[in-house]
């Protein structure tokens, strides 16, 4: 596992916009697909996106794909989701995770092996 942080989280209004940042450590960063999950209050993890490591392919949840946009920077070890026109509904707790296997693909979590410890995102209506 590897030791991931994320940051840019806070409170917006309705309609506003956030963009969250994932930074990890080592030079093996280019080579594993990396995702975005979130948790609401009372509810599961799910799935909000996912890049794969030259940035070729992207993968979102349905409820994302108009408003969030996710992206790398390899050589910054970073990456980044953009979300705009947030709901009340966003509200939850947002995660960065890494594919536990370089040069995969897919969105399950069980298939990332390495988790941030979250950023909150809150949305006020």
């Amino acid at each position: 596992q590897v030791q991931l942080v994320e940051s840019g989280g806070g409170l917006v209004q309705a309609g506003g916009s956030l963009r969250l940042s994932c930074a990890a450590p080592g030079r093996t960063f280019s080579i594993y697909t990396m995702g975005w999950f979130r948790q609401a209050p009372g509810k599961e993890r799910e799935f909000v996106a996912a890049i794969n490591w030259s940035g070729g392919r992207l993968n979102y949840a349905e409820y994302a794909k108009d408003r969030f946009t996710i992206s790398r920077d390899n050589a910054k070890n970073t990456v980044y989701v953009q979300m705009n026109s947030l709901k009340p509904e966003d509200t939850a707790v947002y995660y960065c995770a890494r594919h536990s296997s370089p040069f995969t693909d897919g969105v399950g979590a069980a298939l990332f092996g390495s988790w941030g410890q979250g950023t909150q995102v809150t949305v006020s209506s």
